[in-house]
């Protein structure tokens, strides 16, 4: 069965919620119609005319791209300049186009953990972080027979993540009254008869941005004519939201080795780097892409390296005089790890949704970066 296209983004936004994305960008809908039923999505880490292509030749109805399509406002659509002529030919193939950019850079699981990850490090931190997720908790009563229903029912909204643990929640039994009045439909209980009935207290966290979902499905899930639950808002924050990772290597290496390992974990034909080749490293700052802003983060964080792409000749020398070596892995070459991630994300979600919709990975560039 076919989706809408608008539902594959909101799969997408599950990864890289839209909020995340920095003001100067324009990440989300470039072009096509949202509502559009699509049975294959093909992911990219550019709207480039060899993307085009292919999705024609798998009959893609819908390009999911990292670098938006239409990243500044266009004053008029010409055939005669190429990014408008390509814009249109997307239109013409009848080929939609959605970006996640900065959200999925910021985003948990975006693209500087997947780029941390595949370099091996641990202990991994946000490197500029930006904002903390607020979370809420929410409490209800349930009768002992239902208690594992609704939580199960606030758990597939998103609930009761702590951390690497999910289901997590505090449950405690006690007594609850109440008095159905007339018009009353009472689960428990009769008009007019003060009820004293064996209740659990289930409480459980949730993030803000799955606060109503969660709700929603904890009345559905609820036996009660009219549920009793409270939210309450925590001081304490949840994930960190930001650009750059920070973490560490297994064991120290020399730079130059170092610098070996990131060519070949990111498949590259070569990269380079500015720093002494037998320095050892140990603390490593990544950010994909355009990372050379964070070269003063990357310093206070402690690290001895910075892997990241389009590095100007004078920020690495800046950074150089700052005891910081610096590795130019390519902006291409930082990102693509994280396509094949999203590439992977789709294909699961839809799996579980039981949708007959293919995604599909465009395959990387191999440059000289």
């Amino acid at each position: 069965m076919p989706v809408a296209a608008a539902h594959v983004a909101g799969i997408v936004e599950e990864l890289a919620p839209r909020r995340l994305a920095e003001e100067w960008d324009n990440p989300g809908w470039q072009l096509g119609d949202p509502r559009r039923l699509v049975k294959s999505v093909l992911v990219a880490l550019d709207p480039a005319p060899a993307v085009l292509e292919r999705a024609r030749e798998l009959g893609a109805e819908l390009v999911v791209t990292h670098h938006p399509l239409v990243f500044r406002p266009l004053k008029h659509l010409r055939l005669d300049l190429p990014e408008e002529a390509l814009a249109a030919a997307f239109l013409n193939a009848g080929i939609a186009v959605y970006s996640a950019h900065t959200n999925l850079d910021n985003a948990p699981g975006g693209t500087s953990d997947v780029l941390a990850a595949r370099l091996g490090l641990e202990k991994v931190e946000v490197l500029a972080p930006r904002e903390a997720e607020k979370l809420y908790k929410i409490v209800t009563f349930v009768p002992p027979e239902h208690v594992d229903a609704v939580h199960r029912a606030l758990t597939a909204a998103g609930a009761g993540w702590i951390g690497n643990y999910s289901h997590c929640s505090f449950q405690v039994e006690g007594t609850g009254t109440f008095l159905p009045l007339e018009g009353t439909n009472p689960f428990i209980g009769r008009q007019g008869v003060l009820e004293r009935v064996h209740e659990v207290r289930l409480e459980t966290i949730v993030p803000a941005p799955k606060l109503g979902e969660a709700v929603s499905r904890m009345l559905k899930a609820h036996p009660y004519e009219e549920v009793a639950y409270d939210v309450y808002p925590l001081a304490r924050a949840g994930q960190t939201y930001g650009l750059g990772r920070v973490g560490e290597l297994a064991e120290a290496l020399p730079l130059a080795a170092f610098a070996q390992q990131v060519k070949e974990a990111l498949d590259l034909a070569g990269l380079w780097y500015s720093g002494d080749g037998g320095q050892p490293v140990r603390r490593v700052a990544v950010c994909g892409g355009s990372g050379a802003s964070l070269a003063g983060r990357a310093r206070a964080a402690g690290a001895d390296v910075l892997v990241t792409g389009d590095v100007k000749y004078h920020e690495a020398q800046a950074a150089r005089l700052g005891r910081l070596a610096v590795i130019d892995a390519g902006h291409a070459g930082t990102e693509n790890p994280v396509i094949t991630a999203l590439t992977a994300h789709l294909k699961e979600r839809l799996a579980a949704e039981g949708v007959q919709v293919s995604a599909y990975l465009a395959p990387p560039e191999r440059r000289f970066c």
